[in-house]
């Protein structure tokens, strides 16, 4: 009796082990693609040769074609990502492209006004405010009346002009605020990029 008694209680504590390494094990298994190698490693038995030290692993056709599924699974996830942060980086680039693009015809188009600003046609020529005043004080007698004419003119252009300076001065602010924006989410993508790519290589 006392004999049966003992056998049962090695029995169960022999059961109760057992579900405990099994539990420790499920909960500290590893499914990365490094664990899932590891596993592969361990559960899968040696085999050495007679009369050579070499030894082999031999694997389960099962458990390798799961792992080859999952390594292959994991290189089409890492793909997608990369042709994803690809996509984005070319559509900043392309926005950069069009803000650089509408700059340069900004600043053209404040140095045709900064042309006319500091010269004045007549007769198709191209004359300096000191050429025209001269000019316009000779005739001032007769032209009294053209040259209120041309004051008017002058002030209107130095108006817009003012004007135009200072839309400049607010897209060039815009641009420079965009431009870091942009170089920062460039380089962040570019870090997230490098580092799945880092990842796939290590994988």
């Amino acid at each position: 009796m006392k004999f049966k008694l003992a056998t049962f209680c090695l029995l169960i504590c022999t059961m109760f082990s057992f579900a405990q390494e099994n539990t420790q094990e499920t909960v500290q298994e590893d499914n990365s693609l490094e664990g899932q190698f590891d596993k592969i490693y361990r559960t899968s038995t040696t085999y050495k040769p007679k009369g050579t030290p070499k030894r082999y692993k031999v694997v389960d056709i099962k458990k390798y074609e799961e792992l080859k599924s999952n390594v292959l699974d994991s290189i089409k996830v890492f793909q997608k990502l990369v042709l994803e942060k690809e996509s984005l980086l070319k559509i900043e680039k392309d926005n950069i492209q069009k803000i650089q693009t509408n700059l340069s015809k900004t600043q053209l188009d404040l140095e045709t006004a900064t042309n006319k600003e500091n010269s004045i046609p007549l007769f198709g020529l191209q004359l300096n405010k000191t050429t025209y005043n001269l000019i316009l004080w000779g005739v001032i007698l007769v032209l009294t009346l053209a040259l209120s004419y041309f004051a008017f003119k002058f002030s209107r252009s130095h108006v817009i002009t003012k004007e135009a300076q200072s839309n400049l001065l607010e897209i060039e602010q815009e641009f420079e605020q965009h431009r870091k924006k942009s170089l920062e989410r460039e380089q962040k993508l570019r870090r997230q990029l490098q580092d799945e790519i880092n990842k796939q290589r290590n994988s």
